[in-house]
C-alpha cells in the first residue's frame, strides 16, 4: 500500500476506523432468482436470459424455492434470526445493465436480521462482529467497458448474470481494522463454504464485497462520515484498499476539511481508492413493495426441517478435532478451513494418531497439494490410501523416511501401499542382528567419531545417518539409536 505523505504514526493513533461490511453472494441454484433461466458462469453474452430476466413487458416473476432455502440456511448458519414474514421490494435506478429500471431486492422487512460471527482478536481470544440482517435480492447484468474494437466510446452489455439470486450480508460497523475485516470475510467464506449455498469463487463474481470506511477521534461519541469501497475482487485487495481509505480519510480530516459520503473504486495496479459517485440514500431508490411477489411467510416445521440439514460448522468442528485427536488450535484451524479438506483429514484419522494424522495431511498432502496448484478433490492420493501408509509405519513395516518415498510412489503412480511395500521390498529392517553388523562395521572405521560421540552425544546423529545410509533407509530408527546407544556406551 502506498504511504499518504505526511502521516506520522502519533497521528494514525488518534484516530479510530470503524468499518462495515456488505458482502453479496450468489446462491448456488440451478436456475435463477425469478425465472427457469440456467444459473450458470459464462456462455456467449445474452444467451442466459428470457422475457422475465429481460424485463419485457408482460412477464411476471416466479420465486425460486431453492434460492429460499439456502438463504435460510445461511441466516441460521451465521445466527440470525429469522422473520417469520418478510417482503420483496422495489429498488428502483436507472443503470444499462438493469433493463427493468429497478431490481427486486427487500428492505424495511428482510429474510433475517440480527446474527453474528466471531473471529479471532489477535491476542488468543474471540471479538463477536455483529451481522445487521440478511437479504435476498436478484444480480444485475455485467457492463463491460473494454476488450471490443470501440470501447473507448461504447459499452457492452451482457445480461447473462441478471437475475441471478443472492444474498447480501451486512455486518454492524463493529470492525475496527482492515485485519478484522480480513478475518471476518474469512470465517464468513468459510462458513457458506460449509453450508454448500455458494462455492464463493471472487473471481467469477460468486463473491463480491463492499466495505463502509469512516474515521474518528479516539474516545468521540459519533462516528465520522463514511465512504463506500465498491466491489473489490480479493480479500487482500479488501485489506490494502481499507488501509488505504483509513489513511486517505484521516489525511482530509487533519487538513481541517470534511470527509465526503460516497462511493469509491479500488484501484489495484496503483493501491489507492478514486471517487466514484456521491454515495446514494435509501430513500434515492424510492423503494416500495414488488406487487407481482406475495410476501414470504415461514412456519417453525419448515424452519426446523431447514435447520436440520446444517452440517457441522468450521467452529464447531475445530473444537471436536481438537477435542477428540489432541491437536493443536493452529492444526485444527487449518484442517477446518475448507470442507473438503476436514473430511479427508477425519477419514485418515479415524480409529489411527490423530496428531501424525494431521502431520501428514497437512504437511506432506497440503503442501504437495499446494505446490502443484491441485485441491483436495483433485488429490492423487485418497483418504484410505494415506491412512494405510499410517497403519504401515504403526505396525514398524515401515519408517517415517519411508513412508516418504512411498508416498511419492502413489501420489505419481497409484496404487495399494501394502502392495508396493511388498513388491518393491522397502519393508524396513528390523533384525537386531543384521543391524548390529552394520553398526560394528562403522564404529570400528571412525574411533574418532566415536571419542566425539562420547564427549557430546548428540554427535551420535552422524552414526545414525551412517547406518541408514548403508542400509538404504531400510534400518529401523528405533532400533538404531537403541543399538547405538548400547555400543557407544551412551
Amino acid at each position: 500500500m502506498p504511504a499518504i505523505a505526511g502521516l506520522s504514526p502519533e497521528i494514525l493513533a488518534k484516530y479510530q476506523p470503524v468499518i462495515g461490511l456488505e458482502v453479496h453472494v450468489q446462491l448456488l441454484t440451478k436456475t435463477k432468482a425469478f425465472c427457469g433461466c440456467v444459473n450458470l458462469y459464462g456462455g456467449d453474452p445474452n444467451t442466459h436470459t428470457c422475457p422475465t430476466c429481460l424485463g419485457l413487458p408482460g412477464a411476471l416473476p416466479v420465486l425460486n424455492r431453492q434460492a429460499v432455502e439456502f438463504a435460510v440456511l445461511a441466516s441460521t448458519a451465521l445466527n440470525c434470526t429469522l422473520n417469520e414474514h418478510s417482503v420483496f421490494a422495489r429498488k428502483n435506478y436507472f443503470y444499462p445493465d438493469s433493463p427493468k429500471g429497478y431490481q427486486i431486492s427487500q428492505f424495511d422487512k428482510p429474510i433475517a436480521e440480527h446474527g453474528w460471527l466471531d473471529v479471532s482478536d489477535g491476542k488468543g481470544g474471540t471479538k463477536r462482529i455483529g451481522i445487521t440482517r440478511l437479504h435476498m435480492e436478484e444480480d444485475a447484468g455485467k457492463s463491460i467497458h473494454d476488450g471490443f474494437a470501440d470501447s473507448a466510446t461504447n459499452t457492452y452489455i451482457d445480461l447473462n448474470r441478471c437475475g441471478t439470486p443472492l444474498v447480501e450480508i451486512v455486518s454492524e460497523p463493529d470492525i475496527r481494522s482492515a485485519d478484522e475485516a480480513f478475518e471476518y470475510l474469512t470465517k464468513l467464506k468459510e462458513i457458506l463454504l460449509y453450508t454448500g449455498v455458494s462455492d464463493c469463487n471472487m473471481e467469477e463474481g460468486s463473491l463480491r464485497c463492499d466495505a463502509n470506511v469512516s474515521v474518528m477521534l479516539k474516545g468521540a461519541a459519533e462516528y465520522g462520515t463514511k465512504a463506500e469501497v465498491k466491489n473489490v475482487n480479493s480479500f487482500r485487495f479488501i485489506r490494502d484498499a481499507i488501509n488505504f481509505e483509513i489513511e486517505r480519510q484521516i489525511e482530509v480530516v487533519e487538513s481541517g476539511a470534511n470527509v465526503k459520503q460516497e462511493s469509491r473504486l479500488y484501484n489495484s495496479g496503483e493501491g489507492r481508492t478514486y471517487s466514484m459517485r456521491s454515495k446514494e440514500e435509501a430513500h434515492d431508490y424510492r423503494y416500495f413493495p414488488d406487487p407481482d411477489l406475495l410476501p414470504l411467510v415461514f412456519d417453525q416445521p419448515y424452519v426446523d426441517a431447514l435447520a436440520g440439514k446444517l452440517p457441522e460448522l468450521p467452529d464447531e468442528k475445530k473444537s471436536r478435532f481438537m477435542r477428540d485427536f489432541s491437536l493443536s488450535d493452529y492444526d485444527a484451524g487449518v484442517l477446518v478451513a475448507e470442507r473438503e479438506a476436514a473430511e479427508f483429514f477425519e477419514a485418515v484419522a479415524k480409529g489411527r494418531d490423530g496428531k501424525a494424522a494431521a502431520n501428514w495431511v497437512i504437511n506432506e498432502l497440503f503442501g504437495r497439494l499446494n505446490k502443484e496448484g491441485k485441491t483436495v478433490a483433485s488429490s492423487p492420493v485418497s483418504a484410505g490410501q494415506l491412512g494405510a501408509m499410517l497403519d504401515l509405519i504403526r505396525d514398524g513395516t515401515i519408517s517415517g523416511k519411508i513412508a516418504k518415498d512411498l508416498f511419492e510412489i502413489v501420489w505419481t503412480e497409484g496404487g495399494d501401499p501394502r502392495a508396493i511395500v511388498e513388491q518393491r521390498g522397502m519393508k524396513q529392517v528390523t533384525d537386531i542382528a543384521a543391524i548390529e553388523k552394520v553398526v560394528d562395521d562403522i564404529v570400528a572405521k571412525n574411533p574418532d567419531k566415536v571419542a566425539d560421540a562420547k564427549s557430546n552425544p548428540k554427535a551420535i546423529g552422524w552414526f545414525v545417518g551412517q547406518v541408514m545410509k548403508s542400509s538404504g533407509g531400510k534400518a529401523s530408527p528405533q532400533a538404531v539409536n537403541d543399538i547405538l546407544k548400547r555400543k557407544l556406551g551412551l
